[in-house]
């Protein structure tokens, strides 16, 4: 009798226990499925896409104090919230090349799903000046180099602006002056530039040794130069060969990093040749980086040093191959004459499609659009480069994977600038502490809408753009008034 009272009891007792642990757990997974912060924004329902880890999955983002602060596929709430169901949630797009630093052009950057752009080619003589005229007055964040260009411009008194037209072009250096040259480059380093912008076709008088000389500069700070070459183009000896064997022996000698700008509108058809010479060099232990822009044609000034000599037997192509940028008419030898004497921004339609295909293809290449737009005038990379790889050659053409794609204009161009600016650590990828700078596009939809005859329209699919935590691109529409952008810098030293 007792024994069976004890069973009795024993399965009360058993029971009561089963009963509460149902309790707990039942709470438990209700406390599990939503996250009772309350941030100051959240991203919900989106197909979150990290290039880094090659995360790609349905998840919820909490951000507060411009950082990202939780990723999860728990229910979270927060004082603005973006449904992005249906939408691809990436890092912010990053363009290492982008000569329009001002607020028309960073308007067509964000829209364009940029969240950082920088002036890395032709850089600046006057780093502090550079950023302080940005700050707070940026819908997206800036950066610069020191300019080897604009440095030789103020040295030599050259009247040109954006490109040298006389001595800054023509005159070699003396010893003095390329001291002082050094002393600049120095300077603009300490100040937190983000490497040496070298620009060597407008500068032939530049010798060698001047090269070598700011590249030795650079090496002592582990400073990247970024370089457009000096010559361009398939005809010997002044071939993109010879070019890039230039800048590739003036790494190995100084030991500074390389990067390699807009390679496809130096090598044209012998652009393969060129991404095989950076590939050995790599394999050897050099650091070198290239990118191209998504574009079959470049732009420059026709004034400046590039249109000098034969440039047509150079570069396969003929007049009626430029394009006129203020007009869009196709010119002649006699138009040709005249705009050089007046000065302006010309097109050449000068690359061979399916060498852009196959650089884009090529997973060391960066994507980057060297961008400048002047009273909505200009080429269509300053507005279009992003969503043109994402439409046309990764949706359209399926030229690489989305994933990859991605990596070409948010970690990759991360990675090769973190060491000479720290903060790019917290750039181009999706994850817990992580810079809340944040692209939202519609993959099916995304693509370029900017031509060479209309060059400042908008592209389309980028539905929703975060930049330090602050939404500036809502539903489509850039909103006006909003200048979260701030100056990415390397370390400031006294």
């Amino acid at each position: 009798m007792r024994s069976n009272m004890l069973l009795h009891l024993q399965k009360i007792f058993y029971g009561l226990v089963l009963l509460l642990i149902t309790i707990i757990n039942h709470n438990c997974t209700k406390s599990s499925r939503t996250d009772r912060r309350d941030f100051d924004l959240v991203i919900l329902n989106g197909r979150v896409i990290d290039p880094e880890s090659d995360f790609d999955g349905i998840r919820n983002i909490g951000i507060s104090d411009a950082k990202i602060q939780l990723i999860t596929d728990k229910v979270i709430t927060g004082k603005q919230v973006i449904d992005a169901k249906g939408l691809v949630v990436s890092p912010g797009f990053i363009d290492i090349h982008q000569h329009g630093q001002d607020q028309e052009n960073y308007r067509y950057k964000v829209m364009d799903g940029v969240t950082t752009a920088l002036e890395l080619e032709m850089g600046t003589s006057d780093v502090d000046k550079w950023y302080s005229e940005r700050e707070n007055k940026s819908i997206i964040n800036h950066g610069v180099s020191i300019g080897h260009i604009p440095l030789r411009i103020d040295l030599m008194h050259d009247p040109g602006g954006f490109a040298p037209v006389e001595d800054a072009a023509y005159k070699e250096a003396s010893d003095e002056e390329t001291e002082q040259l050094k002393k600049g480059i120095e300077y603009g380093l300490n100040r937190g530039a983000l490497g040496v912008g070298l620009g060597l076709m407008y500068t032939p008088a530049a010798s060698r040794w001047e090269i070598l000389e700011m590249f030795r500069v650079a090496a002592r700070y582990n400073a990247p130069c970024i370089v457009h070459m000096r010559y361009a183009g398939l005809k010997e000896p002044n071939s993109c060969i010879a070019a890039l064997e230039e800048v590739i022996s003036a790494s190995a000698i100084t030991g500074a990093p390389l990067h390699v700008v807009h390679v496809t509108s130096i090598g044209f058809s012998q652009t393969p040749m060129m991404l095989q010479m950076i590939s050995e060099a790599q394999s050897r232990g050099l650091d070198v980086s290239v990118e191209c822009y998504p574009y079959p044609a470049t732009q420059t000034l026709i004034e400046s040093a590039i249109y000098d000599g034969d440039w047509r037997g150079s570069w396969g192509i003929d007049y009626s191959d430029l394009q006129w940028i203020a007009t869009g008419e196709r010119l002649t030898e006699e138009s040709f004459a005249k705009y050089r004497k007046t000065g302006g921004m010309v097109i050449a339609h000068s690359i061979p499609e399916a060498v852009v295909k196959s650089t884009i293809a090529n997973p060391d290449v960066i994507i980057a659009s060297d961008g400048m737009l002047s009273e909505g005038k200009g080429h269509p990379r300053g507005v279009g480069s992003f969503s043109r790889l994402l439409g046309k050659y990764v949706r359209e053409e399926n030229i690489i994977s989305l994933n990859e794609g991605l990596k070409k204009i948010t970690i990759m161009p991360a990675v090769r600038f973190e060491k000479i600016a720290p903060a790019f650590k917290n750039k181009g990828r999706i994850c817990i502490g992580a810079d809340a700078d944040i692209t939202i596009f519609d993959p099916d939809k995304i693509i370029d809408q900017a031509t060479y005859e209309e060059p400042a329209r908008f592209s389309k699919g980028v539905h929703y753009v975060i930049v330090n935590g602050v939404v500036v691109v809502r539903e489509g529409n850039s909103l006006d008034g909003i200048f979260p952008g701030r100056g990415v810098r390397g370390l400031v030293r006294d």
